[in-house]
């Protein structure tokens, strides 16, 4: 990793770093302007750069941290292979987004490329009864998925999801809640979003009939025929 002084970097070139897509230039405001896209140095603003990267040293001036690959591209006004502006930028999730569950995420995804299977094993403590350990892992499958409406059924998202379930006891879906939490108006808001702000999600229809077979705040409807 090479540090670089600011006022003297005019020889990494980053100007091929410059934000140019249109979608992310229209969907963050403009670019100049937009907080995610300004640093601490005016020289950095509307470039596509990791903050993490920039750190002020003990002068107080601003720097910039390279890898001497990304160095040596840049000197040759070359985009580095793995650079945010070599089409790597993904964008950012608003903070009412940060505490969806990853079933939510799976309700509202274009395609679905792995099955799930959650494997749950519940205390021998008689005291615990409502104590369990265990993961789950996503396979891939051989097919893929696309949905041509969002949000998908329950019923297509339950039929990638298995539970096995080990225990003396029956397992109750409703202790599986923070596992398998879905919420009706968070799915709706996150799909408007993601309609907005992801060119993937442009053209995509939505079914408010469809989100309404979702609960308010509850497990995913279906998850009973799921558990093994």
């Amino acid at each position: 990793m090479q540090t670089y002084d600011l006022s003297k970097s005019e020889h990494l070139n980053l100007h091929v770093l410059r934000i140019k897509n249109p979608f992310i230039v229209a969907k963050c405001i403009v670019q100049c302007l937009s907080p995610k896209f300004n640093y601490i140095h005016p020289a950095l603003h509307g470039l596509l750069l990791d903050h993490q990267g920039i750190v002020r040293n003990e002068k107080a001036e601003a720097t910039l941290q390279v890898c001497s690959d990304c160095s040596t591209d840049l000197s040759k006004e070359k985009i580095p292979r793995f650079a945010l502006a070599n089409d790597l930028y993904r964008g950012e999730l608003p903070e009412m987004f940060t505490d969806l569950t990853w079933v939510e995420e799976k309700v509202c995804a274009i395609y679905c490329t792995t099955v799930h299977v959650t494997h749950l094993f519940q205390s021998s403590d008689p005291s615990q009864p409502r104590v369990f350990r265990g993961n789950t892992c996503a396979h891939d499958m051989n097919v893929v998925s696309t949905a041509s409406v969002l949000p998908h059924a329950p019923a297509d998202v339950t039929g990638l999801l298995s539970v096995v379930f080990v225990g003396p006891g029956k397992l109750n879906p409703k202790q599986l809640g923070a596992i398998f939490r879905v919420r009706k108006a968070k799915i709706w808001a996150f799909l408007l979003w993601l309609k907005h702000h992801n060119r993937l999600y442009a053209n995509i229809p939505l079914d408010p009939k469809a989100v309404d077979l979702y609960p308010d705040d509850d497990i995913i409807p279906g998850l009973t025929d799921c558990i093994i």
